[in-house]
């Protein structure tokens, strides 16, 4: 089978009529530095520069950085930067899959055996942009990093590197100033990186005229990214590229929807128009409404969801939307009760909880309960105790189905015994394994060891879960009404079981 490069695209070849092509791109010049090759960014980011580009609006092309020593510059230098990309999930009620292939990225480079290469672009007057997605761990200090390191360690030990190689070069021109969008899911992303960048001109004992440059002209941004990217699809593979009759080696995959909430200039959004292709990018002086309605509505209802109906038996997202009763359960949590308890606008709210609703009915994405209940306990803290406290604020009551969830996220570790860094814990179905901190899951294990399904000993699991700060940030037990209505469902689950539990409150 052919495979998917620069000469399939400029041959004759005859594409299937539902894939999107345009020519190869022959002419524009590089104007993006990005560090990171994963599914993520090819899927979103890139994706959203093609748009642009097809549409004459951007004419420039992306250098990717491989930002760890293994990664897929070599599958992408061999397709000359091409991909195919599938986006698929409902639209207006209906199944719909876009293909295209996506042609915005120039090559690849490996800073672990192509320094001077990397260094090379730091000298290209054109490349004005810096786009990262590196993992929430990227953007972490490393004080034992060098810039004797070729390449340095960390992401931004990298990139000071860079930008120290751009700055002499040019000699401090403030015109040459990037722009630096970081990806990576951290609250402020954009500042934190350039505390660490100026931490790490300290440390090398750069000078100040270059610390300088940093803080006045470059511009660091703070955003929120939301796409579901499922990455390359080796279940279906097969059938996929039979359809599309040439090999592709860095086939991706991702759901329809897509926010980029940028934090910046409204003047940038002339340079990076990406609206005027119809991208759902929104450019503001303040994210945290944004951010907030996030964490609370689509992941808040993810993590109060999920531990009642992975015991309830349920294996998917999917399988939790279409039950008749956890469907229901999931819809009445975000509606009555993670809206009410947000203070902001009521209509950006529910618009975008319908957004969330139907993302977790999408036919194509398999997303599995039992990962996301993946360190939930931490999880829960950021984004469901929020909406429980915020809505006793404001409504002098606690909310009996987000109370539940944490009942049921308490209920999960119930017989849980602790095997190594894992926890082999039960559920009707059969068991499981359960992932965690191991000082989650050892707190846990003892809590629940002397339980005998009383309501004295259901309140006695409750008031020592709630009463860890270390897990909570505060003792829970304060909290008007929240220990007894906890013991309450504790007690319920372990004597009457989660589905008559859940069938009751619903």
């Amino acid at each position: 089978m052919t495979r998917l490069n620069r000469d399939l695209l400029k041959s004759d070849y005859k594409f299937p009529e539902d894939l999107k092509v345009q020519p190869f791109p022959e002419d524009l010049p590089e104007r993006v530095i990005q560090f990171g090759e994963g599914n993520f960014l090819r899927a979103f980011v890139d994706w959203m520069f093609d748009q642009m580009n097809k549409n004459n609006l951007f004419n420039g092309r992306i250098v990717v950085v491989q930002p760890i020593a293994q990664g897929l510059v070599d599958k992408l230098n061999e397709q000359d930067g091409l991909y195919t990309l599938l986006l698929r999930g409902l639209k207006d009620g209906k199944a719909t899959e876009l293909k295209e292939i996506i042609s915005s990225v120039s090559r690849g480079i490996n800073p672990y055996t192509e320094w001077d290469e990397y260094l090379a672009c730091a000298e290209n007057p054109n490349i004005e942009f810096v786009v990262s997605n590196t993992t929430e761990a990227g953007i972490a200090y490393d004080k034992n990093d060098s810039l004797e390191n070729k390449p340095p360690v960390s992401y931004p030990g990298k990139l000071t590197a860079y930008l120290y190689h751009r700055f002499n070069h040019f000699n401090g021109d403030p015109s040459k100033g990037m722009v630096i969008i970081p990806c990576e899911l951290i609250d402020r992303n954009g500042d934190n990186l350039k505390k660490i960048i100026l931490q790490l001109a300290d440390d090398w004992n750069l000078s100040e005229t270059f610390k300088s440059w940093i803080m006045e002209h470059n511009t660091f941004l703070n955003t929120l990214v939301d796409r579901v990217v499922t990455g390359y699809p080796k279940d279906e593979i097969n059938a996929i590229l039979e359809n599309l009759g040439y090999d592709d080696n860095l086939v991706d995959t991702g759901e329809l929807f897509h926010l980029w909430v940028i934090e910046g200039p409204k003047e940038l959004s002339e340079r990076l128009p990406f609206t005027k292709v119809g991208l759902n990018v929104l450019w503001t002086d303040d994210m945290t409404p944004y951010r907030t309605r996030k964490v609370r509505i689509l992941n808040g209802a993810h993590t109060s969801s999920v531990p009642a109906a992975f015991l309830y038996g349920l294996e998917t997202v999917g399988e939790m939307m279409d039950h008749n009763i956890l469907g229901k359960y999931v819809r009445n949590v975000i509606y009555d009760e993670i809206i009410p308890s947000i203070d902001l606008d009521k209509n950006m709210l529910t618009e975008f909880a319908d957004s969330v609703v139907e993302r977790f009915q999408n036919p194509y994405i398999k997303h599995y309960l039992l990962s996301i209940l993946l360190n939930s306990s931490s999880k829960f803290k950021t984004r469901v105790l929020p909406s429980i406290l915020e809505y006793q604020q404001l409504h002098n009551k606690l909310p009996e189905r987000l109370t539940f969830s944490l009942a049921a996220l308490i209920a999960v570790y119930k017989d849980g015994k602790v095997e190594g860094n894992d926890m082999k814990a039960y559920r009707e179905k059969g068991e499981f394994t359960m992932k965690d901190d191991l000082w989650a899951l050892k707190f846990f294990r003892e809590t629940w060891k002397d339980f005998d399904k009383s309501l004295k000993s259901s309140k006695n699991v409750a008031q020592t879960v709630l009463g860890n700060s270390k897990m909570w940030g505060q003792d829970l037990n304060n909290v008007d009404g929240l220990t007894e209505k906890v013991a309450d469902y504790l007690y319920e689950i372990a004597n009457n079981g989660i589905k008559a539990t859940i069938e009751k409150l619903i």
